[in-house]
């Protein structure tokens, strides 16, 4: 089986990233789509490219930001996760990869369409009638998918982003069309051409084409989806993006200015060549300007245009989608990688199965422009929302005026969307009924396990806690102060560095009548002993003194009143009768996290070296878990056992199949220390009680029922009771 890689390979220079950027945009956009803008706005089409270069250079300055803190492979989908929830990142996620296949859809059907202008061309050289089976569409979709089965099958084979030569190849052609035409400007006869007022359909006109032809710079961002395979990213990363953005239009917008003066004929206007010809004006254009080497030239940067953007694309389209199954927001083979290359071969796979089922549903390349360019836009929109809210949280640096970018660049993104929502609104419902696909995928199959991973995650990377503006409170109610010191360095272990915090908790029985003084001197000693105690272990915590009835009652008020995300207990004794009812009332009364410590008074978290895990079918307690065990692994070494009891009468593929799963478990929830223990016996309890005993600590899920119901069960209470050694029972906010 191929190996999962937490971190990729950083095998991408400068020059290589600026390839992967340069390849997506240049060329593929523009050849695909200056013919829908030229006849939506005119000559004014200028403008829009011009002005999507601007929106597009205040975009990828949040992308060089984001791409500098976070250097990982996922771009938008990455920036989501650090900074926002988890659900929210795979919205982002799953629009990002769909965005990259419509692209990929926009770029193999460019090809596919001037595959057949040329073969046209190539008959009429000829003097040959061209085959009616050549204007059919399944030659244009045939054509297409041959050409991404090509490129897929390439990237599964090379681990960087290829396609060099076709980029150097089209950015060398362009560049002589461009000074041909400026040579024709300067000296030909200009042709007598019909004027055509710049803005032919005024604002509304400009702003359409905008939507339209965004995503003709649409590229740099995939130099984000790939930023973990690229060395020294905070360096190569931000300048691979302004070097692509800054190449685009510097051919852009020349090449533009030479197609409406010196590639429109006589008596012809930009917008009729552009109506009668919207996918390949530009070659027209050529041919009016160098004749038949003119359409010739055009032609072939037309072909390594659209192939280096389709690859572009479809290995942006891998990265994202690997980046989303290692945190099971995907399926798990979606994310394999091959051993020998390195290459993610589920990523490819699925990317190219994607972009082949939806070449059968766009219908034209103008539609798929348009949905490709809305929901770049929206995404563009959400990165610059993270780059905010990263930036106010101290995330990333902040520098003067480095606020103001964001909110620009946000609104223009977003505003440009909506119009092009309402403008174009076959690509508005593309969009929402992928969402509402993502949606139903998300909540039915990925929901549990993206989360825990994704808990254990931000447990050992701090960083991403404060990106999200968590301040978790781990409230500790303290009565012994004998195993006060303990208990406070679980509770630290629990909260993020710097902005995690522990309030300790003293409740003061109320007194019904005299012997008030004897009970506040004895609260001032533990009170004393338990922060001498901390302060001795270098632990700082809060703390908090109340007067109450029933100490019970105040811990369920003051965790409720706090807004505490996890309520830690320490017993040294737990049955039914001593405690348990107490503790299961207590925990249908808070919406906090609730972890009980049944250890004895001298124990200490550093003891927990050895931790075991039992672990039975579905549990609800996985993000719980897989967030403690993330806070534990990152204050020392440990060594995770995630134990499961398969009986004697499961067949043996049922019980490989539980092995597999529970395997994937500790890597998601314990990477690189969790260990998998698979047990044959129809004793569990017995097996469990065994195993606690060479363990350190055990973990127990505990299951929340009701304010009627038990809450320890019977397997739970009998663990308990029957092992020396630390047990912590741990029940998920309801």
């Amino acid at each position: 089986m191929a190996h999962d890689e937490t971190t990729s390979r950083r095998n991408i220079g400068l020059m290589g990233a600026t390839m992967v950027g340069v390849g997506a945009i240049v060329g593929g956009g523009v050849l695909a789509l200056a013919g829908t803008a030229f006849a939506t706005a005119g000559p004014a089409a200028l403008v829009a490219f011009a002005l999507n270069g601007v929106i597009a250079f205040i975009t990828a300055r949040s992308f060089a930001g984001m791409s500098s803190a976070f250097p990982q492979s996922g771009g938008s989908y990455n920036f989501a996760k650090m900074v926002l929830s988890v659900r929210a990142a795979f919205a982002v996620g799953w629009v990002v990869w769909f965005a990259s296949i419509v692209a990929g859809v926009l770029y193999a059907l460019g090809f596919a369409v001037y595959a057949v202008i040329i073969i046209r061309e190539i008959y009429a050289e000829l003097g040959r009638d061209v085959p009616y089976w050549l204007n059919a569409r399944i030659v244009v979709v045939l054509l297409a998918s041959a050409a991404t089965v090509l490129y897929s099958m390439n990237l599964l084979r090379k681990s960087g982003g290829g396609g060099n030569l076709e980029t150097i190849g089209k950015v060398v052609i362009f560049v002589l069309f461009i000074l041909f035409g400026l040579w024709a400007l300067a000296f030909a006869e200009p042709a007598d051409s019909k004027p055509t007022e710049f803005f032919f359909h005024g604002a509304p006109g400009l702003f359409e084409a905008m939507g339209f032809t965004f995503i003709a710079l649409q590229g740099f961002d995939l130099i984000a989806a790939v930023g973990g395979e690229v060395k020294e990213p905070k360096r190569n990363i931000p300048r691979a993006m302004y070097l692509s953005l800054g190449i685009a239009l510097l051919i852009y917008l020349p090449l533009l200015t030479v197609v409406m003066t010196a590639g429109v004929g006589d008596g012809e206007s930009i917008v009729g060549m552009a109506e009668a010809e919207p996918d390949a004006v530009v070659a027209v254009a050529a041919k009016h300007i160098l004749g038949k080497p003119g359409f010739w030239m055009i032609a072939i940067a037309a072909l390594l245009s659209m192939l280096s953007a389709l690859q572009a694309n479809l290995f942006a389209a891998s990265r994202i989608a690997r980046a989303m199954a290692r945190d099971r927001t995907l399926p798990w083979s979606v994310g394999a990688v091959s051993a020998k290359r390195g290459t993610p071969v589920g990523g490819v796979v699925a990317s190219t199965g994607l972009l082949l089922v939806i070449l059968l549903v766009i219908p034209d390349v103008a539609s798929a422009g348009a949905a490709a360019s809305l929901i770049f836009l929206v995404t563009f929109a959400l990165v610059h929302w993270t780059n905010l809210l990263a930036q106010r949280r101290g995330a990333i640096e902040r520098k003067t005026l480095s606020l103001v970018p964001p909110v620009i660049g946000g609104l223009l993104c977003l505003a440009l969307a909506l119009f092009q929502g309402v403008a174009v609104p076959s690509a508005g419902l593309i969009t929402l009924v992928w969402m509402a696909v993502g949606v139903g995928i998300y909540f039915t199959l990925f929901s549990r396990r993206a989360e825990a991973v994704d808990a254990a995650d931000v447990a050992r990377n701090p960083l991403r806690s404060q990106a999200r503006g968590e301040n978790p409170l781990v409230l500790l109610p303290i009565a012994n102060p004998a195993s006060a010191a303990g208990l406070v360095s679980v509770a630290h272990a629990l909260t993020p560095p710097r902005i995690g915090r522990v309030l300790l908790l003293f409740v003061v029985r109320r007194p019904d009548g005299g012997g008030a003084e004897a009970e506040l001197k004895n609260v001032q000693e533990v009170i004393g002993q338990t922060l001498g105690a901390s302060f001795k272990s270098e632990l700082y915590p809060e703390a908090l003194t109340t007067v109450a009835a029933d100490p019970w009652a105040e811990i369920g008020r003051v965790a409720r009143t706090r807004d505490c995300q996890s309520l830690l207990m320490g017993m040294s004794k737990l049955t039914e009768t001593e405690h348990g009812g107490h503790l299961e009332s207590l925990m249908s009364s808070v919406d906090s996290d609730v972890v009980v410590l049944r250890a004895k008074p001298d124990w200490h978290v550093e003891k927990a070296k050895r931790i075991l895990v039992p672990v039975g079918g579905k549990s609800t307690q996985d993000e719980l878990r897989a967030r403690l065990l993330g806070s534990l692994s990152r204050t020392a070494e440990r060594e995770v056992i995630f134990m499961r009891v398969v009986g004697l009468s499961v067949p043996d593929p049922e019980a490989a199949r539980i092995e597999e799963e529970l395997e994937r478990v500790a890597m998601g929830e314990a990477p690189g220390f969790g260990k998998v223990r698979i047990i044959r016996s129809d004793n569990a309890i017995g097996e469990v009680i065994s195993q606690t005993e060479d363990a350190d600590l055990t973990i127990i899920g505990v299951q929340r029922m009701g304010k009627r119901k038990k809450h320890f069960g019977r397997f739970a209470m009998q663990v308990v009771q029957e092992t020396t050694q630390a047990v912590m029972l741990i029940s998920r906010r309801g």
